[in-house]
């Protein structure tokens, strides 16, 4: 929905409002922060029968216009997932306030005493598109480490959110801190979504978090200081040595067990010394929880029935049940493979080797990479983060799974008695 003739000062006067509200919040004590978590996951089980009923009007408006399975997957909230949210935000409530934390301190040989304590961001802005439960993940995590937040997250959960947002506010206004600490540009369309993103009076960072289109477009148009999520082509390498019962569970876990979500495994890679050994049961586990393979020459020698991969299934983010797979001469081969297609998300190899597992770990440049283990792991919940803001590609500021210390700054503190400087 486009709005050409958005009447900027109500959207901006929202995000005055978050501005304000966001002084109140920094200066929040924990308890006061934990109390309005805890209305937030009280209130989404009162509620789950309406945010149900309004997703199904999301799902079904989803449908209608075509939205991939792979999306509508992630727009889903049933009743299990709408409890998962809930139980989430306790977890974010046992978690130690960053807030006040110190990060070092020394004094120096004048006398004077300086220290660097973590302090909120300010105003978090986000950007995301059908995924409902990161409306509730962001502001549960923004609000706990002091921060305002304004959520533009799209028109496929247009009306899941409504609700969401209101869990929110409703949440923020029974514990005594301001309902304005939770802002949405929704109704404003994707124009609401271009002035969030040039809003530098009011917001203090943008996190885009979707599709790779939606995050070059963020970075591109935004004036706002951006925290770069980015898509997950997520490779594996099974190494010469792997394990076969390692390789088919590892393998089969990364690409099946939510193929929707940007840390499943997109491409295969196989040491050509342990094709022949392994690819048959990696392969046939694969298949039959209806897994297409997309395959090079040398793999399809072995499987001649695989779709035939081409140069864009490569430096796909497929999120659906294709898996790029193919054969590689060595683990040279396999990081200049992992260098050209990466989107520095989540590597892994299985292997038993500990000098290749070293290398690896040393020479992928990805925010997680990891040995003997499912790239389902890169996650903030999985991590101990209770939820996550997103997982960050960038290397400024924050990287991986986002948490609440990576929802803060840090300032000096300086305390003297009278000490001039010589």
């Amino acid at each position: 929905m486009e709005h050409p003739d958005l009447d900027t000062t109500v959207i901006d006067a929202r995000l005055a409002a978050a501005k304000e509200a966001s002084y109140r919040l920094a200066r929040a004590t924990t308890s006061e922060k934990d109390a309005a978590l805890a209305q937030v996951s009280s209130i989404l089980r009162e509620r789950t029968d309406e945010i149900v009923a309004a997703n199904a009007r999301d799902l079904e408006a989803g449908r209608q216009g075509g939205l991939a399975a792979g999306l509508l997957d992630r727009l889903a909230l049933d009743p299990a997932r709408i409890a998962a949210l809930a139980d989430a935000v306790l977890e974010v409530i046992a978690l130690t306030d960053p807030v006040g934390e110190t990060v070092s301190g020394r004094s120096l040989p004048s006398g004077v005493r300086i220290d660097q304590v973590r302090v909120p961001l300010g105003v978090v802005g986000a950007i995301y598109e059908a995924r409902p439960n990161v409306t509730i993940d962001i502001a549960v995590l923004a609000l706990k480490s002091g921060n305002a937040v304004v959520l533009r997250g799209g028109s496929a959960a247009e009306q899941t959110n409504a609700v969401l947002l209101g869990v929110l506010r409703d949440a923020l206004q029974a514990a005594g801190l301001p309902a304005d600490g939770v802002q949405t540009v929704d109704d404003f369309g994707r124009a609401g979504a271009r002035h969030l993103m040039q809003a530098r009076d009011y917001v203090d960072v943008l996190i885009p978090r979707g599709s790779a289109g939606l995050i070059k477009a963020v970075v591109d148009e935004a004036r706002v200081p951006v925290i770069e999520t980015g898509a997950g082509v997520v490779h594996m390498f099974l190494d010469a040595s792997a394990r076969e019962d390692w390789a088919v569970e590892l393998v089969h876990n990364a690409k099946t067990q939510r193929p929707s979500v940007c840390n499943a495994l997109e491409t295969l890679l196989v040491h050509r010394e342990a094709a022949e050994r392994l690819l048959p049961p990696v392969l046939d586990r694969l298949e039959a929880s209806g897994v297409t393979i997309h395959a090079d020459q040398r793999v399809r020698s072995l499987r001649p029935e695989a779709l035939a991969v081409t140069d864009d299934d490569w430096a796909t983010e497929h999120m659906s049940l294709d898996l790029s797979v193919g054969i590689v001469d060595s683990l040279d081969d396999a990081l200049a493979h992992i260098r050209r297609y990466s989107t520095k998300h989540t590597e892994s190899i299985v292997t038993n080797d500990l000098g290749n597992a070293e290398r690896f770990l040393n020479e992928v440049d990805a925010a997680a990479v990891m040995v003997n283990a499912s790239t389902r792991f890169t996650d903030g919940a999985e991590f101990g983060f209770g939820a996550e803001v997103g997982i960050s590609t960038q290397k400024l500021h924050a990287r991986g799974p986002m948490g609440l210390p990576e929802l803060t700054s840090t300032k000096w503190i300086v305390r003297g008695a009278g000490h001039v400087r010589a």
